[in-house]
């Protein structure tokens, strides 16, 4: 069977991608078409920590190890319907038990790696998972509080064996490679799955609450991948560094799926901390991130410049705003000018020193998951980054929106994929409807009928409006918009990602809900608060040194420096400042790196009230 037999002309306009949906019907009629076109083709590459170097899978090794899983699952018990869980590194291992398990008609349940024991058990828990599969030694630390908490789990599945004995719980534990021997010769049943039949439960990481399982099919993951296969040049000769959860699901997708349908390869970074380094010895053509990796990079050029001379400085800021120029001129947005002949000179000396440090050959970098800056967004974009960005949501599977290479307007998130109907509602909300719409929450009628009404519209909870060239933008969340006292209304993330400019302030929270003004809860970046602290004459290590009226003011007056394109009332009057991140572990952040609001102000109750008193005297 060839790559040709799959070949169907796209639907919805667009590039045409190698397969169809229509004719793989599944995710796992995906894979089989994959390995049966290119056999011998690189699938993956991850680093072998043993060997110290990096090994390569092709698709028919990745496609005898699904063999050997599939009959290990088989020999469990499971039948189609049962939910299985996967808490792993980005790996082969990921997509091998994926597979496997997509192809019995098993349910995937993603966890992330470092989630918070309580938050897995419940996730298991509230889905029923039958079998949990872990890392190893990071997560052997959580099991006796998962297991204990997850009453239907059959058996937790390690890739690597415990470190100590086990306790009480470990008659349901089993290292991978026993429980795979043990299955040998176990026949695979050749079933005929339908698109409509459940792929996978995701649970939200919601920044309020307890997390939602959405429900999402082969259709539903399958067509979004599809279509945004369409929405740019790719090619099977691409190269992914994926380094995103792919419990995320904008990884999942676009990081895991949307290669297997055009043939590209996936390298899994070693991790974030060492992502640098990869994206040296990759060199990829495509990247996927959310916002915050960009923001990191961006604060280390700040940082770098600071550093550097008056002239270094001068010649960077004119490499944007030529480069930015050579961009919208390149859009149809702007005429050429005799500055673009300076465009040569700045690349080599400016430019191409920030493209090298991603691996000097990428082609598409795709932000999502949250607004990107368009500050940071400009800044890339004049030095040669092709940023991308787009929007979606775990709802839709999950991409709705994205701006196209030829078509970029990067403080949009661009417009909507071929096959996917969006529109601005009531409160000017943006719905959205197509394949892709989850089929709803798992045990949640009632928050499904939230959610998508009568007509199949999805309620995104998000604010838009849309430009001149078609392009849409998010101006706000219908929940997040902070209304002070007076009737004012506020986008506190549009601020904070601002703050955020300012490599002085690492995290950031606008605070004022029914408040007369509004105040942020600030965290300071540690080496750049030491600095200050020394120009300021005052100690870095004593914590009152934060309430410091004199420091408070240097810190005020440098919030308000990023805030004063921002109407009058958006302002912030008063700040609590700290040196302790907020974090994954301490359930400050989601697995995804946003604010869970409620819980950080719940955390500095006192340090907010502390921040009105003086009004209510």
């Amino acid at each position: 069977m060839t790559a040709a037999t799959f070949r169907q002309p796209e639907e919805g306009g667009g590039r045409a991608a190698p397969f169809h949906p229509d004719t793989l019907g599944t995710l796992c009629g995906l894979f089989r078409a994959r390995v049966a076109a290119t056999p011998e083709q690189v699938a993956y590459r991850q680093f072998d920590e043993a060997r110290d170097t990096w090994t390569s899978f092709t698709w028919g090794q990745v496609a005898a190890e699904v063999a050997r899983w599939q009959a290990a699952l088989v020999k469990e018990g499971l039948v189609p319907g049962d939910r299985v869980a996967v808490m792993l590194k980005n790996s082969v291992e990921w997509v091998v038990f994926d597979q496997a398990a997509l192809a019995l008609g098993l349910v995937t349940v993603p966890l992330y790696l470092d989630d918070r024991p309580d938050s897995a058990a419940y996730i298991l828990d509230h889905s029923g998972a039958k079998l949990l599969l872990v890392e190893g030694r990071f997560q052997h630390k959580k099991l006796a509080q998962i297991a204990a908490a997850a009453k239907t789990l059959q058996h937790i599945v390690s890739l690597t064996a415990p470190e100590n004995g086990l306790v009480n719980w470990s008659t349901r534990f089993v290292v991978a490679a026993d429980w795979l021997a043990d299955a040998a010769g176990t026949a695979i049943p050749d079933l005929h799955l339908t698109p409509d039949v459940l792929a996978s439960i995701v649970y939200t990481s919601g920044t309020t609450g307890r997390p939602k399982g959405v429900m999402l099919t082969h259709e539903n993951l399958l067509w979004n991948a599809f279509y945004a296969s369409q929405c740019a040049d790719f090619a099977s000769h691409e190269v992914f560094l994926s380094f995103l959860p792919m419990s995320h699901t904008l990884e999942r997708t676009g990081g895991y799926y949307l290669p297997m349908l055009i043939g590209a390869e996936v390298v899994y970074a070693r991790s974030i901390a060492q992502l640098a380094q990869d994206l040296q010895a990759i060199r990829p053509t495509v990247l996927i991130s959310v916002p915050r990796i960009y923001e990191r990079v961006y604060s280390r050029i700040q940082d770098s410049l600071e550093k550097k001379g008056a002239l270094a400085r001068l010649l960077f800021g004119l490499a944007v705003r030529v480069g930015w120029r050579r961009f919208e001129r390149s859009q149809g947005r702007a005429a050429w000018s005799s500055g673009l002949l300076l465009w040569p000179l700045l690349d080599r000396r400016v430019a191409r020193s920030v493209t090298e440090r991603l691996g000097g050959r990428l082609r598409l970098a795709i932000s999502g998951g949250a607004a990107l800056s368009p500050e940071i967004a400009r800044t890339f974009i004049g030095l040669g980054v092709p940023i991308i960005q787009g929007y979606g949501l775990t709802e839709t599977s999950p991409v709705v929106c994205v701006n196209r290479p030829e078509s970029n307007v990067p403080s949009s998130i661009g417009t909507p994929l071929p096959g996917v109907e969006v529109k601005i509602g009531e409160n000017d909300e943006l719905l959205t409807r197509s394949r892709c719409v989850m089929r709803g929450y798992w045990r949640d009628d009632a928050a499904t009928r939230t959610m998508i009404d009568g007509e199949g519209w999805l309620h995104s909870g998000d604010q838009a409006s849309v430009d001149a060239w078609g392009h849409y933008h998010i101006t706000g969340r219908l929940k997040d918009i902070i209304v002070l006292n007076n009737g004012e209304k506020v986008p506190p993330v549009d601020m904070e990602s601002a703050i955020l400019l300012d490599p002085l302030f690492e995290q950031a929270m606008i605070v004022g809900e029914g408040r007369p003004y509004l105040a942020a809860l600030v965290v300071l970046n540690a080496p750049h608060w030491q600095e200050l602290a020394a120009g300021l004459n005052v100690a870095a290590d004593d914590p009152a040194t934060l309430r410091n009226p004199r420091v408070m003011k240097v810190l005020t007056h440098r919030v308000a420096h990023h805030l004063k394109h921002f109407p009058g009332y958006a302002q912030v009057r008063r700040l609590h400042a700290g040196l302790e991140p907020w974090t994954v572990d301490d359930g400050l952040l989601t697995p995804t790196l946003k604010i869970k609001r409620r819980q950080v102000l719940d955390r500095h109750r006192a340090a907010v009230e502390a921040m009105y008193a003086d009004f209510a005297r």
